[in-house]
């Protein structure tokens, strides 16, 4: 068979929650301490390595290594010390919601302050990772981050209009451009991964008036940070298709819509016909950009986790099959997370935690998430564990397009 290498060393990827944000009647969260994965580093990453999985989203937590610009990473060190250990390569979120509480993100010196702490982090992770390839996230889910701080008032900066979640869209957007030039100066050959929901938003049955803003939303805000960091759009922000690099689309299923004037707005539920094929918008988003592509993020919830991961890699072939240059898929989160609002476990990572005595939070592997993971692994000719040296080669996609010319799946908007 010939060889079309990959981009990464396994297809399947997955990641750990690490949301920073300033929360509302809060104030500063840490979903790494609430999830306590940071003093469960070693069991998180060694859980990955009999999954078959050697690619892991794990973030740099902003607000609190950068004092000022004084800089103090050791909160990372558990991770780093995980990631040798388990040799599993990781992709590092430099902004997951959350910014220093002394930085006004529509001021003038938030790019220029994000800048030089992308770099600090940069530098500091290439003294301490044993090798390459170097992958950032520089500012996670731009878009939605948006929505949730700039009209939603869920997180700071708690704006509640669409004028300043545009702002604010655009600010993080600018800064995220000036990010990549400062890690690019300290890694020139480190890869950039820019991640964004996949959403389709539709009117209400008894409202075609809203028929032109539901659109709007799903057609042109949904991707206009992308477009300013691809130089698409707002040029003086120095976007580029090399600054874009690799997308990456989220897929959950509160993603697909029915608008409301006051937001957030409505999930569709599975049976209604208004759901579009997840092929559809993947092959859309690739289209828009030609980029590699990988799907950033996915789960399913409780007992329907096995389907969800089903229904999402055959939707990934059929995207194959269309051309996609498709080169991963992450099962985000490894472990579970609470749900922001309530605190209540979500349900929907690879793990569940389960609450003991005292509060100890013990990882137990959903068995038939596991389970669909590796099936899928064998139909793809992908390992279901990882050996001494994974990282000794790339994912060959030729094995991944020969699966999907075989087993042929159909784009289907019939979620379970």
């Amino acid at each position: 068979m010939s060889e079309k290498a990959g981009i990464f060393p396994t297809f399947f990827l997955s990641g750990f929650e690490c949301s920073t944000f300033w929360w509302k009647d809060v104030g500063r969260r840490d979903l790494c301490d609430e999830t306590r994965h940071r003093q469960h580093a070693d069991e998180d990453y060694a859980m990955l390595r009999p999954l078959g999985i050697a690619v892991a989203r794990e973030g740099i937590p902003w607000p609190m290594v950068d004092k000022g610009g004084v800089y103090d990473f050791s909160s990372i060190d558990p991770f780093l010390a995980a990631q040798r250990r388990h040799q599993i390569l990781p992709i590092w979120d430099l902004c997951h919601y959350g910014y220093p509480e002394d930085l006004d993100p529509f001021g003038p010196e938030f790019a220029p302050r994000f800048a030089a702490y992308a770099k600090a982090a940069a530098e500091y992770v290439e003294e301490r990772q044993p090798h390459g390839p170097y992958f950032f996230t520089p500012m996670n889910e731009i878009t939605f981050f948006g929505y949730m701080a700039g009209e939603w008032a869920w997180a700071a900066p708690f704006g509640k209009d669409r004028e300043t979640r545009r702002r604010f869209t655009l600010a993080l957007a600018t800064a995220d451009i000036a990010g990549v030039r400062a890690i690019r100066e300290a890694i020139p050959e480190s890869r950039m991964i820019h991640i964004d929901p996949l959403i389709h938003v539709v009117p209400p049955r008894d409202r075609p008036d809203l028929a032109e803003a539901a659109r709007r939303e799903a057609c042109d805000d949904a991707f206009f940070a992308f477009d300013v960091i691809g130089g698409l759009r707002h040029p003086e922000a120095g976007g580029s298709p090399e600054i874009l690099d690799i997308v990456g689309f989220n897929n959950y299923s509160f993603g697909q819509m029915e608008y409301r004037e006051e937001g957030p707005h409505a999930a569709l539920g599975p049976d209604d016909p208004r759901v579009r094929p997840l092929c559809d918008l993947i092959e859309e988003g690739w289209r828009r950009y030609g980029r590699p592509v990988i799907v950033a993020e996915t789960s399913g919830l409780h007992g329907g986790r096995p389907d969800w991961l089903n229904d999402v890699v055959a939707e990934s072939l059929a995207a194959v099959n269309r051309g996609v240059d498709l080169h991963g898929i992450c099962l985000f989160p490894a472990v579970d997370m609470p749900d922001w609002h309530t605190g209540q476990w979500v349900h929907n990572g690879i793990a569940d935690v389960v609450e003991l005595p005292g509060g100890a939070l013990m990882r137990q592997p959903f068995v038939p998430y596991v389970e669909a993971l590796h099936d899928w692994q064998r139909r793809l000719n992908r390992v279901t564990e990882l050996d001494e040296d994974p990282f000794n080669t790339a994912v060959n996609l030729e094995d991944i397009i020969k699966a999907a010319k075989e087993l042929a799946p159909e784009a289907d908007a019939n979620w379970h």
